[in-house]
């Protein structure tokens, strides 16, 4: 009898997401058969349910933030056991042999493919990834505690390194990734200033705190100018916003795989040789780093737990920012078939 398992699947752009039982898959060389024990729900789900990100392929499992247990080694996988706990996180594989993968850039990777996009992903009891890709992960702690480390953790710390070492640092949209890297840069001495969306007064108050000196709307200017600028949020406007608020020579950091298109706006505002830099996906070394720079701050994740079965009631919370931190997904992998 083939086993089967249950999977969240996203089968029309525009529509919820369906509860499927589906065959479960059997590793192939090079992979692991995991047992998803949580997984994240990410902005970039919702812009692939939505159709914000065209779409790759139709079935979809989404879920890119997944922590489980190892049941199944591929024949030629030495790296890893059975019972082993790993994450997996966006970057699913890339090519190796392009002219970024060589130069150690695989982020911009001519020819990569995404977990929870290009292949299954985590809104499921189980899911295959390839070994190499996987993240080794502690057994001792909450599994739902730590996924949202996989992407919002992750993509924040890339964006973290790039805004630089300045002192002062602006993030703009108060979400997953930036109650994360809030609390790394106060552990580092940083001064943070969060900027919500005007009225969001509860995540005004949660960036409280969680340590940041201050906090407000993106339409109130903080006492100072900032050395850079964070902008989590999807929403190009925010960045002749953010030029407004940089010092000179400051640096404004676009975290997100999308983004509404920015406006026009006066050259005064960049000038000064203030910069604009975008973040595109992660490398493995990325992960390594961030997980031991994680575990040395004592980063703690503030989340909402949700049955799969309800990830489209998750996905629609993120939609209206109604979840302080991250929303999490918790398949039970009891049920029998």
């Amino acid at each position: 009898m083939v086993a089967k398992m249950r999977a969240m699947r996203l089968h029309y752009i525009g529509r919820p997401l369906t509860l499927d039982i589906v065959p479960r898959p059997a590793p192939q060389l090079g992979e692991v058969l995991i047992a998803v024990e949580a997984c994240g729900v990410c902005r970039t789900d919702l812009h692939i349910a939505d159709g914000e990100l065209s779409s790759h392929r139709l079935p979809l499992i989404p879920g890119h933030e997944v922590v489980g247990r190892i049941v199944e080694t591929a024949s030629d996988v030495l790296a890893f056991r059975p019972g082993d706990r790993v994450g997996v996180p966006w970057l699913a594989s890339t090519c190796g042999d392009c002219p970024f993968c060589i130069e150690e850039r695989e982020n911009l990777c001519d020819a990569p493919k995404f977990t929870g996009y290009d292949v299954d992903g985590g809104y499921a009891e189980y899911m295959v990834a390839r070994a190499d890709y996987c993240v080794p992960l502690p057994g001792g702690q909450d599994p739902a505690k730590m996924a949202p480390l996989l992407c919002a953790g992750l993509i924040g710390y890339r964006s973290y390194r790039a805004a630089g070492a300045g002192q002062t640092l602006g993030i703009m949209g108060f979400g997953a990734a930036a109650h994360i890297i809030a609390q790394l840069a106060v552990a580092d001495g940083r001064q943070v200033y969060a900027m919500t969306r005007p009225g969001d007064l509860a995540s005004q108050k949660f960036a409280r705190e969680l340590g940041v000196t201050w906090s407000g709307d993106t339409a109130q200017t903080p006492n100072r100018l900032l050395d850079a600028i964070i902008i989590f949020a999807p929403a190009g406007e925010l960045v002749p916003r953010a030029l407004q608020l940089l010092r000179k020579g400051g640096r404004v950091v676009c975290a997100g795989i999308h983004m509404s298109d920015i406006p026009a706006f006066p050259y005064r505002d960049l000038w000064n040789e203030k910069q604009i830099v975008s973040i595109a996906n992660l490398t493995r070394g990325d992960a390594l780093e961030f997980f031991d720079r994680m575990e040395a701050a004592a980063i703690q994740t503030n989340i909402r737990r949700y049955p799969l079965d309800a990830a489209n009631q998750a996905l629609a919370d993120l939609r209206t920012g109604s979840i302080q931190g991250a929303a999490v997904l918790l398949p039970s992998l009891q049920t029998q078939y």
